[in-house]
């Protein structure tokens, strides 16, 4: 039985959206964007047009999927965390070609091959390609899972900017399945959510 091509296409490919988490949970606020995906998963309804995808270290294989994909979602979210110099915890938007460069010898988003096929996915496939990036506190030498508590409590902040952005828009709304303590929303890169 021939495969049909609709069959070999992975369900990240199909949706609208597509919220990729990425990260290496064994090294302390590297996992940020997995912590992120989880929270998503657990606190939110997720619409059936969004696919959110834990993909660990592993972010070059579904990137380039999608960029030799013929189908592919509308908008695409990297969740990843960086040391850019900020406060630990302040989670903020970074255009892809801002991505730093300093981790070259990591497997993480930050290596230049996965920066340019962001912005290849940007640029010449017409995907809308955004980076939601938390800044790190110190990441530890050797495993240490779990995140510092000023990542932890950056999650749920960052979760309901992510489910206004990328939720609502899919026409389902946004309901918590949890109810979660009352946080004053603000914009990624503000001040006052840096203080918090």
């Amino acid at each position: 039985m021939p495969i049909r091509e609709e069959d070999a296409v992975p369900d990240f490919c199909t949706k609208p959206v597509l919220i990729l988490g990425i990260g290496n949970v064994f090294f302390g606020d590297d996992g940020f964007g997995c912590a992120l995906v989880e929270y998503l998963e657990t606190h939110f309804d997720v619409p059936g047009g969004v696919c959110l995808l834990d993909a660990g270290t592993g972010v070059r294989l579904p990137l380039f999927t999608l960029c030799l994909s013929q189908v592919r979602p509308r908008r695409l979210l990297i969740v990843d965390a960086v040391d850019v110099g900020r406060e630990p915890g302040e989670w903020f938007e970074l255009n892809p070609a801002d991505i730093p460069v300093v981790k070259l010898d990591d497997f993480s988003m930050h290596q230049l091959p996965t920066s340019n096929m962001l912005r290849e996915l940007q640029q010449q496939t017409g995907v809308e390609v955004r980076v939601l990036a938390c800044q790190t506190g110190p990441l530890p030498a050797e495993v240490c899972p779990g995140l510092s508590e000023p990542v932890q409590r950056a999650v749920p902040e960052a979760a309901r900017w992510v489910a206004r952005e990328y939720f609502a828009a899919e026409g389902t709304g946004v309901r918590r399945r949890h109810r979660t303590a009352s946080v004053s929303e603000r914009p990624p890169g503000s001040k006052e959510q840096a203080a918090r």
